[in-house]
């Protein structure tokens, strides 16, 4: 008998920012969620202060500074959040094939396409949003902030972060080097390497947060081994200044990166990472692989 056609490799690996005719809010189904994940994208303009070398956003068309429409985001927000809770999503063509156990509203992420903290009214978004989340009566899902952590320090964004720990949230920051000359690599930025371990460290004393990293090769090149125990070196700074981290995501190359020269992990060498991750740092890992294996996540120990 012939086996159905699993859906899930296009459903997982294709993640527009877009939906319909939303400007900012955009449904995806997420295997690392397991579930829907609600996009929230307040950098229409594709402003960033990082410019890394395997991002999908292409930064070339010239692009100038956005005022995100509260009322608009608002209705989105609301409408996507109806159309998940009633089922009514499913019956579109784009998420008719969504399996069974995906087929549940699992968070609302802060992301899209620039840094988040960089928007002027980021904190005012946070609890609008944590209203409408209230009124849809889903206290239980998660807000996640998607960041680079090059804002914490920052006393807006001390206060949006206030608002995601009052309201269920989750802090998901970057961390894709352990040293300062491959920070430079792989994320070309001004901002120096420090601001960012020191910004990790603040926020982790202040609650859990989970470490997103995303390693690849580099002009045909995996992360050599002394480059990877920097890395877990550094995730040792921040438990020894008293920060908490709850998980870290390892991840590769998923979609075409901005450089041509910057390519996906293998399987195996994503393990070997993510193994290495959890001996030297005893934290839970998460492994992501890249698009040619298809496979699922291991949520390690």
């Amino acid at each position: 008998m012939e086996q159905p056609h699993d859906p899930a490799p296009s459903l997982f690996e294709a993640h527009p920012r877009s939906f319909e005719s939303n400007r900012y809010v955009y449904p995806v189904v997420s295997r690392r969620s397991g579930g829907i994940s609600i996009g929230v994208n307040l950098n229409l303009d594709k402003v960033c202060n990082f410019d890394c070398v395997y991002c999908q956003v292409d930064r070339t068309e010239l692009a100038t500074r956005e005022f995100v429409e509260t009322d608009r985001l608002v209705s989105e927000l609301d409408d996507t959040i109806g159309r998940i809770v009633s089922g009514r999503i499913y019956q579109t063509a784009a998420f008719q094939r969504t399996p069974a156990a995906f087929r549940r509203l699992n968070d609302i992420a802060f992301s899209g396409d620039g840094e988040p903290t960089t928007y002027r009214n980021f904190d005012e978004i946070v609890s609008i949003s944590a209203e409408v989340r209230r009124r849809h009566g889903l206290d239980d899902v998660k807000l996640v902030l998607i960041t680079n952590a090059s804002m914490f320090h920052r006393q807006r964004v001390r206060r949006a972060l206030e608002i995601l720990d009052a309201e269920n949230g989750e802090i998901w920051a970057k961390l894709d080097a352990g040293t300062e000359s491959y920070y430079k690599r792989i994320i070309r930025t001004v901002i120096p390497f420090r601001r960012i371990l020191d910004n990790l460290a603040d926020a982790a004393r202040a609650r859990p947060i989970v470490i997103q990293s995303l390693f690849m090769r580099v002009e045909g090149v995996a992360p050599p081994l002394e480059e990877q125990d920097a890395y877990c070196d550094r995730l040792g700074e921040i438990l020894a200044a008293g920060g908490r981290i709850k998980l870290v995501q390892i991840h590769t190359i998923a979609r075409p990166p901005a450089e041509t020269w910057v390519t996906s992990l293998s399987t195996a060498e994503v393990d070997a990472l993510a193994d290495r991750v959890r001996r030297r740092s005893g934290l839970p890992v998460a492994a992501y692989y890249g698009t040619q294996s298809g496979d699922a996540p291991d949520p390690g120990a």
